[in-house]
């Protein structure tokens, strides 16, 4: 006997208690991917699709065949999911039988016994964006209420990504300023060769280290640890 479906309100909140912060971004949206199942009263196959530039790929799904419909769309760069997510809206194929805008996309979920589709655009986060993607076997099954509570699942999944992204951005931005860092120290360190050995200016310094750089199509970097490295051994 199929299970009866989990109510709106309970599943918002095992949302509310997914701690983003202790969770790979993958599997907070495979959660939201299986409660938004579980929320709905037709049978259902939900998945999360997620673009940066021309790459899609799909991050969670509940069944393989909403895992295939998605793919068969990033394979062409064409279908409902990239549109939405493209859009940040919501896009609807009440009657996938009857679908021609997309139709080797709806070859494949007619053969599969799919009846309908609702892809909803997670909120644009810089380079990121995404859907939230349900496919039922039969048609008309998303109205209007169902479509309410599917945003509600697709807005968490949007604060999911947008953590990930920032917490990845943030680490990003860490990595760099700690590479400019050592960057510098070694530059200045070179200098400080520069200046004892030939007894010039720390902008003289700099000047040849800019020019050794360019002679041997080397980064200044480079040129200094070279530098740097070869003091070492010969103290």
């Amino acid at each position: 006997m199929p299970r009866p479906p989990t109510e709106p309100a309970d599943a918002f909140a095992e949302l509310g208690r997914i701690r983003l912060g202790e969770m790979a971004l993958d599997d907070v949206l495979q959660r939201v991917a299986e409660l938004a199942k579980r929320v709905l009263a037709p049978p259902v196959e939900v998945s999360v699709t997620l673009v940066r530039g021309r790459t899609g790929h799909t991050a969670a799904f509940t069944d393989a065949l909403a895992f295939e419909m998605d793919e068969r769309q990033y394979a062409h760069w064409r279908g409902p999911c990239l549109e939405a997510a493209a859009g940040g809206n919501v896009l609807s194929v009440p009657d996938l039988p009857a679908e021609d805008r997309w139709p080797e996309w709806a070859e494949l979920g007619r053969a599969a016994g799919l009846g309908s589709s609702v892809s909803i655009g997670l909120p644009i986060q810089e380079a990121v964006v995404g859907a939230l993607n349900v496919y039922a076997r039969t048609p008309h099954a998303f109205d209007d209420d169902t479509i309410t509570v599917l945003q509600t699942f697709a807005a968490y999944a949007a604060v999911a990504l947008a953590n990930a992204h920032l917490y990845d951005s943030t680490a990003t931005l860490a990595q760099q300023m700690q590479e400019a860092m050592a960057s510098r120290a070694v530059i200045e360190q070179a200098k400080g060769i520069i200046m004892a050995e030939r007894r010039c200016t720390p902008d003289e310094a700099f000047a040849v280290l800019s020019k050794v750089s360019q002679d041997s199509n080397r980064k200044v970097r480079d040129v200094a640890q070279a530098l740097v490295e070869r003091a070492a051994r010969n103290t």
